[in-house]
């Protein structure tokens, strides 16, 4: 079903148009301050400093329309891939 696909890229246009470049990091923190403090703690203490450090401290510099664009574009092309498949 391809879906899912579309409604990521329609959010990252929404994001896109509505914050601009604004990082992912920054905004998060303007919806809920606490959230990444907590986050980094948990993922940190729980799961991996590496994790923290090397993957989801990129991602939140990215701009906030990328990650569910980026999504997006990854479950279209699933989508496609399986529905030719047959």
């Amino acid at each position: 079903m391809l879906l899912q696909p579309v409604l990521f890229l329609c959010l990252a246009l929404f994001l896109g148009i509505v914050f601009g470049m604004q990082s992912l990091g920054s905004l998060v923190y303007s919806l809920d301050p606490p959230l990444l403090n907590t986050l980094q703690a948990a993922v940190q203490r729980y799961v991996s400093v590496w994790l923290w450090d090397a993957v989801i401290v990129p991602l939140l510099l990215l701009p906030a329309w990328a990650l569910p664009f980026g999504l997006g574009l990854l479950l279209l092309g699933i989508g496609l891939w399986r529905q030719g498949r047959g």
